[in-house]
């Protein structure tokens, strides 16, 4: 199977960017701000936008429910990650950052590959494994009449930063990111053990906006001492929150002598976030949680507020990866192709 079709001079085009929403800020010292869009129709994107998909990178992806592979272009793999990954209607500049972060991705694993089984001939998954996708036929069934609306935004979401990858010191970084912060996003060693220069924790107070930004989940005691192999107390209580995160998450918490790390809690209850408070109510252990997901990278609501304060996809990418630059996938494209060998 022929994986890999590269034609440089596509991939490192920067395409003009024609803006697609116009926005007009009526504002009122007494009143909220109020925003007024008007968005391009697909054909208009399609129209706007250089974009030769016979002539773009291929990837490989295994589709879990088919359990079958598909080979799609670079850039529409990129297309149906940001229409799976965020939401359509988000600001275009919070598409764009998605736009990068995926690609970006996906460049890295090209070049790096996990070392984790995947059938034979599969670059990816469809799934959070890596990044979540969706085809052309799927999206048209999950947005109905709101197809082409939608995906007018996300075509010129990609196809506007096409070709462009962050890099650090010179190669593509591992492009993290998540739902909803708690306010700040993660060191990345305090979830995932590795310090990362440019995944450090940042404020991030847009994120309260977001429906996950507080939940709670109702455990049961046996639950509880099952999923974490743990003994609780005799006098009622559930254990202790011994050490926070820089970004306010749990780091470390003992229970009846046992240690645990906030992320093993949060992994073994399913729940929405590490950053956590809990109360023990006669037979059921009430959990709070702020945020959802690992809490690392980039903040989708996060980038979302920042563009509705008028902040353009470079200021998100800069704010939520530290030190990076936005730079052309050309000089990878060579190292791409002898990995697909």
């Amino acid at each position: 199977m022929k994986r890999l079709l590269v034609v440089a001079t596509i991939l490192c085009t920067v395409v003009l960017i024609i803006p697609a929403v116009l926005v007009v800020f009526l504002s009122d010292p007494a009143e909220s701000t109020t925003t007024v869009t008007r968005t391009i129709t697909l054909e208009e994107a399609e129209e706007q936008f250089s974009y030769v998909p016979e002539e773009d990178v291929a990837v490989t992806v295994f589709r879990t429910e088919q359990e079958q592979l598909e080979e799609t272009p670079l850039e529409r793999y990129v297309m149906g990650v940001v229409a799976s990954e965020m939401h359509a209607n988000f600001e275009m500049e919070a598409l764009k950052a998605q736009a990068l972060t995926a690609r970006t991705y996906m460049v890295k694993h090209i070049l790096q590959p996990r070392s984790e089984k995947l059938p034979e001939g599969a670059m990816v998954t469809d799934t959070t494994t890596h990044q979540v996708y969706k085809n052309e036929e799927e999206l048209r069934e999950l947005w109905g009449s709101d197809y082409e609306q939608n995906m007018a935004r996300i075509q010129e979401a990609v196809l506007s930063t096409q070709g462009q990858v962050l890099t650090y010191e010179g190669e593509p970084i591992d492009a993290l990111f998540f739902s909803t912060s708690n306010g700040y996003t993660e060191n990345s060693e305090d979830y995932w053990g590795d310090k990362i220069p440019y995944l450090r924790s940042v404020e991030s107070p847009w994120d309260q906006v977001s429906p996950r930004f507080t939940s709670e989940k109702q455990v049961s005691v046996a639950e509880f001492q099952e999923k974490l192999k743990v003994t609780l107390p005799d006098d009622g209580s559930v254990g202790t929150i011994a050490e926070r995160t820089e970004g306010g998450r749990v780091a470390r918490v003992v229970i009846n002598g046992t240690e645990l790390s906030g992320r093993d809690v949060r992994d073994k209850l399913g729940l929405d976030s590490s950053d956590f408070q809990w109360q023990r109510q006669g037979d059921q252990i009430a959990i709070q949680t702020r945020g959802w997901g690992h809490g690392v990278g980039m903040s989708q609501f996060g980038a979302d507020g920042m563009a509705k304060e008028g902040r353009n996809y470079t200021d998100i990418i800069h704010h939520y990866y530290q030190g990076v630059e936005i730079e052309s996938v050309e000089p990878f494209v060579s190292e791409m192709l002898a990995k697909a060998e």
